[in-house]
């Protein structure tokens, strides 16, 4: 049954990485934290790992047509190594509670920049430096400290603040959160023995399988629906994470 499952939610966190370009972390974690049960640390730190190889296997597809900003990508986890790694190695010496509970503030946030409205189609700009740093910075924080690879926040400030068209915002997010979940994994190496990686390795098979060809596809879905639909999904995760964390134990 164990294996069925991992199977079952590898193929859809490998769907959200293909079709959205973000997300992937955010249903890992709370998958194994509730549905195999590992620790706050542990989950994180698998999740990292699964989404690190189903975002690198989407992006590939995504590169071939030109549909990423690979510059804009590499500088953005290039200045977020600094908080990721520091944060990464900070994360085994913080509370669960905390974790759990930043986590489903970060769920709410995704959720709700889901939600934006329609995009005007306007020229696209370049994002200056000095916001490029602190984009950065923060992407790398979130990434070390709750496993997410920061692919939520980035699209909506490509589409909304640069005018980057969905397409090459989603591209650019998975290279993005390829590069953050696999520096920050490495930061997490001192508990990878601790890891029980059996049904984390067969997620993730599952996840680059159906990623690949999510990403391939990724035009033929209605868009706003995929992003109104995740949104919600993101809201009840983060509902039932803030009761198992300080009500249902």
């Amino acid at each position: 049954m164990d294996i069925a499952l991992a199977i079952l939610f590898g193929s859809f966190i490998g769907a959200v990485l293909g079709f959205i370009g973000a997300g992937g972390a955010m249903l890992s974690v709370p998958i194994l934290l509730y549905i195999f049960h590992f620790s706050p640390l542990h989950a994180t730190t698998a999740a990292l790992a699964i989404v690190f190889l189903a975002a690198g296997s989407a992006v590939i597809p995504k590169l071939r047509k030109g549909e990423v900003l690979i510059r804009d990508a590499f500088l953005v986890w290039a200045f977020g190594l600094v908080t990721n790694l520091g944060t990464a190695i900070l994360s085994k010496e913080l509370p669960n509670a905390l974790i759990t509970s930043g986590f489903a503030i970060i769920l709410i946030s995704a959720g709700v920049s889901m939600l934006r409205g329609p995009v005007l189609e306007k020229t696209e700009r370049k994002i200056p430096m000095a916001n490029l740093v602190l984009i950065s910075l923060g992407i790398g924080a979130i990434t070390g400290i709750f496993g997410v690879g920061g692919g939520f926040i980035m699209i909506p400030i490509l589409v909304l603040g640069f005018h980057t068209s969905q397409v090459k915002a989603a591209g650019t997010s998975l290279l993005i959160i390829a590069l953050n979940c696999f520096t920050s994994f490495m930061g997490h190496q001192s508990v990878w023995h601790e890891v029980k990686w059996s049904l984390p390795i067969i997620m993730a098979i599952a996840a680059v399988l159906v990623s690949i060809f999510a990403s391939h596809h990724s035009n033929k879905l209605p868009k706003e629906i995929m992003r109104k639909s995740f949104a919600y999904l993101l809201f009840a995760l983060a509902i039932w994470t803030i009761l198992k964390t300080w009500f249902l134990g």
